[in-house]
């Protein structure tokens, strides 16, 4: 549904999205996910067509952005991290307005004031309807402006950051309803908050300083990154000093105290990739007399996933650009 190759986008000198490829198929959620100035917002707006791309290709529902933008437009709808509202507009005025704008001209004003009213409900704004948009919250806004972008049912949404500026009830909502999108709609949902890819997204693309530097699922990346079948492991040792005998079975290749109280001992356990010792670790435990607690596999987070894929090789938190877009 979408398919973008080799996009490049320069300022002068400045790159602010290098070499960028990826696809979302039919129906899939997908997270774009970076640092605040990694490219996301500029990846985005060449996307829907609001800027050009200096090199590369891109395709949605099968038509190219930029030999065919109108086509390729009708099929997107776009939440930038601004909604565009008009100020002077309620609420039904500017989705009437909208609605005029997106579907095509053979829907009649009873079809298209039903689309409104479908949207409005969809998005929990409809106690909204007749509030002017400048009297909004920031949290009303955001759901104004998803819902512009639903209101010609198009085949991709693309979303900016859609929970900025929301209340905790409204962030949850919110996630619940691009999740329900999917399959009925291919969303591309930018964001630079972890929880909103892991929660709402199928697969993710993580980009850091204008390039790709991940694309699968948050499970796949896990096992990628991690390297090594790796337990956390709590004994009752009776005093007993449990982390070089751990140490010792076959395919253990590190062993580390986690947190201990009075006899009770975690271990940080990391095996051979592709190895299971929990049976040897059990086995162990239960041969030595001690009481074994606790034992369960250890995950790397997306918080982990993402401070590895975008630190410096220095270890240090790979610094941002100031701007997705240089200064005049």
């Amino acid at each position: 549904m979408i398919e973008v190759q080799h996009l490049t986008k320069r300022y002068g000198p400045f790159t602010a999205v290098d070499d960028v490829s990826f696809r979302a198929e039919t129906g899939e959620i997908l997270g774009f996910l970076g640092p605040n100035g990694a490219g996301k917002t500029t990846t985005m707006r060449v996307l829907t067509g609001y800027m050009p791309a200096t090199e590369g290709s891109a395709t949605v529902a099968g038509h190219d952005v930029f030999a065919d933008p109108i086509a390729a437009k009708r099929s997107t709808g776009y939440l930038p991290e601004t909604p565009p509202l008009y100020p002077d507009m309620t609420v039904r005025e500017y989705l009437t307005f909208v609605g005029k704008l997106k579907l095509p001209a053979s829907v009649g004003k009873a079809e298209r004031t039903s689309r409104v009213d479908a949207v409005m409900a969809k998005t929990h704004i409809a106690d909204m309807a007749n509030r002017h948009c400048s009297k909004l919250s920031k949290g009303y806004r955001q759901r104004v402006g998803l819902a512009q972008a639903l209101i010609h049912d198009p085949e991709v949404l693309i979303l900016d950051e859609p929970t900025a500026g929301l209340d905790p009830k409204q962030i949850i909502e919110t996630r619940a309803l691009i999740r329900s999108l999917a399959g009925s709609h291919t969303v591309v949902l930018s964001t630079h908050i972890l929880p909103e890819v892991s929660q709402t997204c199928q697969r993710v693309v993580i980009i850091n300083k204008g390039r790709v530097v991940a694309v699968d699922t948050p499970d796949n990346l896990t096992r990628q990154l991690k390297g090594s079948a790796t337990l956390y492991v709590q004994v009752d040792a009776a005093g007993a000093d449990a982390a070089p005998v751990l140490s010792g079975l076959d395919g253990v290749r590190r062993v580390v105290e986690l947190d201990r109280h009075e006899q009770m001992v975690g271990f940080e356990v990391a095996a051979d990739a592709d190895r299971d010792v929990r049976r040897d670790v059990a086995r162990l435990v239960v041969d030595r007399g001690w009481g074994l607690l606790e034992m369960r596999p250890l995950r790397l987070s997306l918080e982990d996933i993402f401070l590895q894929l975008t630190t410096d090789e220095s270890g240090n938190n790979a610094p941002p650009p100031e701007s997705e877009q240089p200064h005049a």
